[in-house]
């Protein structure tokens, strides 16, 4: 059986999306980061790192978004990633830039006291992550002019971990509206029942009243 454990509205919303759209069955645990649920002994005996998403498996725990995404695809639904090696390569590719550079964006606006000890430069570390953030989500916007899913004609587990920063972008007030073609996309997104059933399990802002 697997099992996720997931933050509503944290970058596990991908991993969630996934598992939806799958049509695994699975069993999932939402922490409360406002609680600190993610720093207690019992889950830091799941994810000693201390962070969402974990999927426990039968033979053990993955973590991380990139390497839960490709299994559940490998696993449970190899339609969600692409067959050809260069195609999931570049997924791949793409997820790790969501990984590596997108989030931790983000996480110089949200949590600037992982990259400093000095409060004084925490205002500066959130207008610098906030323009760099930005910047992604124009980035993301251009890469989805002219296709119906950010890999193509296919929709993948890629797109749920895009649509996460989506939601981040509207939860700190940015202008994603401006993005036209994420936008349209996002509109694509909630129509789908696996995504919205997430989004809405997760009281996620994209669908808040």
């Amino acid at each position: 059986m697997l099992k996720l454990y997931y933050a509503p509205g944290a970058c596990s919303t991908a991993s969630h999306i996934a598992l939806e759209e799958s049509g695994a069955k699975y069993d999932s645990q939402a922490l409360s980061f406002a609680k600190s649920e993610q720093r207690t002994p019992e889950y830091l005996k799941i994810n000693p790192r201390g962070r969402v998403p974990a999927l426990a498996i039968d033979d053990g725990t993955i973590v991380e978004n990139t390497a839960i995404l490709d299994f559940v695809a490998a696993k449970y639904a190899p339609q969600l990633m692409p067959s050809d090696p260069v195609q999931r390569a570049r997924a791949i590719s793409l997820m790790a830039w969501f990984s590596n550079n997108v989030h931790p964006a983000f996480t110089h606006i949200a949590r600037p006291e992982r990259f400093a000890t000095d409060t004084a430069v925490f205002d500066h570390l959130k207008s610098v992550g906030r323009d760099n953030f930005f910047n992604a989500l124009k980035e993301i916007d251009g890469m989805l002019a002219g296709k119906e899913w950010i890999l193509g004609d296919k929709f993948s587990v890629v797109d749920g971990y895009a649509l996460v920063f989506y939601g981040w972008g509207k939860r700190i007030g940015l202008p994603v509206e401006e993005l036209k073609n994420y936008t349209a996309w996002k509109d694509r997104m909630l129509a789908r029942p696996a995504v919205r059933r997430v989004l809405e399990r997760e009281q996620n802002v994209l669908v808040a009243a």
